[in-house]
């Protein structure tokens, strides 16, 4: 059995190594692409605090982002806790625009070159930076070798086992000597490395075929008893809001600063709150000509000829919550300001709990900055091992 094993771990470590390498690469990189982001775009999302600490009312800063980017369509807005946060406006897809809360001053980012350089290692991650017709095959090129780098994973956890429990033996294959050259550096390097290195190359890659394979990703619903979601609904897709009691003819909805208030009030302990704001394409085509977006239209219909309001949907986030990456969502009313709905990461299905936890496990974001080091040290030694693989597997077949 440990040959056969062995021929299998030889054939796909050459077959895929070299997409393998390019995945380690790009993963390391990315394991910390958030806080570098935030970091490298610290003009735009960092304010000063001035003496008077007094906030401007969101309705205000709506007006100064109208000014400044008439053509701006919002999509969300992003106000923090933090007195250092800027307020975001979400672009969508065309980035973001940051708002002072005290001045009003509208930012961008005076350089882009770290997000931009980052997205672009993002999709040779995912697929091979292939565009149009050739995205699905560049993921399925990649999706292949995180599978195979998963066999990999799994059989070398067996093959770099120590065969014998002496002290010499096992620190043959498990302590890293860095004075060996040669054939010898290049076997002790890859037993060492991916003896410490396998458990967190398996949870990378098991957790990674949700991503690449639908029927892994149904599989974490299926074997817990839940409804996997259709396929069009996409990712991050919200299941229906709570319906609105109809208001007395002329009620108008209330503005942000006042749903604003009403969440902060009952909602203490928030640490950021994300309001989705009305798609544009929703609004009466008057309106819409008027101005891009409202600060009084958080997700709630306000065309004259609308059948029903909406749920004005916000995303929650505590400090200290656990797990990292869960929201809660509140429904409120858009009239009244009252909590119609709570949505909490505990009351959700299992299987999604489950798809939310392989998403940020793969990315060791679930475990906050160690579990991040964790997937960057383990992707880095995932290139060492390709390198060394590969080393190893030519001396064998071209000796001279």
């Amino acid at each position: 059995m440990r040959r056969a094993l062995f021929w299998l771990h030889l054939a796909a470590g050459v077959i895929a190594g070299v997409v393998i390498a390019l995945l380690c690469f790009t993963g390391t990189a990315l394991a910390f692409e958030k806080q570098l982001v935030v970091w490298a775009e610290r003009d735009a999302r960092r304010v000063t605090v001035p003496a008077d600490a007094t906030r401007l009312p969101l309705a205000e800063l709506a007006q100064c982002v109208r000014l400044a980017r008439p053509a701006a369509k919002p999509t969300a807005l992003v106000v923090a806790a933090d007195p250092r946060a800027a307020v975001t406006f979400q672009l969508g897809r065309e980035g973001a625009l940051y708002a002072n809360p005290y001045t009003g001053e509208i930012r961008t980012p005076a350089s882009t070159r770290v997000h931009d350089t980052l997205h672009t290692l993002e999709e040779w991650h995912r697929w091979l930076a292939l565009g149009g017709e050739g995205r699905p095959v560049g993921k399925a090129i990649t999706g292949a070798a995180n599978a195979a780098f998963l066999v990999l994973a799994v059989t070398g956890l067996y093959l770099w086992w120590p065969r014998s429990w002496s002290w010499r033996g096992l620190r043959a294959v498990s302590v890293l000597n860095l004075r060996l050259a040669g054939k010898a550096r290049d076997w002790n390097w890859h037993n060492a490395l991916g003896l410490w290195s396998a458990p967190f190359l398996i949870v990378l890659t098991l957790t990674a075929l949700p991503i690449s394979y639908r029927w892994a990703h149904n599989l974490l619903y299926t074997t817990t008893g839940s409804e996997p979601p259709p396929q069009t609904a996409g990712p991050g897709a919200q299941p229906p809001g709570p319906a609105v009691a109809s208001p007395a003819p002329g009620t108008q909805p209330l503005p942000l600063d006042a749903l604003f208030a009403a969440v902060t009030t009952t909602q203490p302990d928030w640490s950021e709150l994300t309001f989705r704001l009305a798609a544009p394409e929703r609004r009466a085509p008057a309106a819409a000509a008027r101005a891009p977006f409202s600060d009084t239209t958080p997700r709630a219909d306000r065309s004259p000829t609308a059948q029903a309001a909406q749920a004005v949907t916000v995303a929650m986030r505590r400090s200290g919550q656990f797990p990292r990456f869960a929201a809660t969502t509140l429904h409120l009313d858009p009239f009244t300001g009252s909590v119609l709905r709570t949505d909490t990461f505990a009351a959700l299905p299992t299987g999604r709990r489950l798809r939310s936890w392989s998403r940020f496990l793969h990315t060791g974001e679930a475990l906050g900055w160690p579990g991040q080091l964790a997937a960057a040290l383990a992707s880095a030694a995932g290139l060492v091992l390709v390198w060394t693989g590969l080393a190893l597997a030519w001396r064998r077949f071209f000796r001279r």
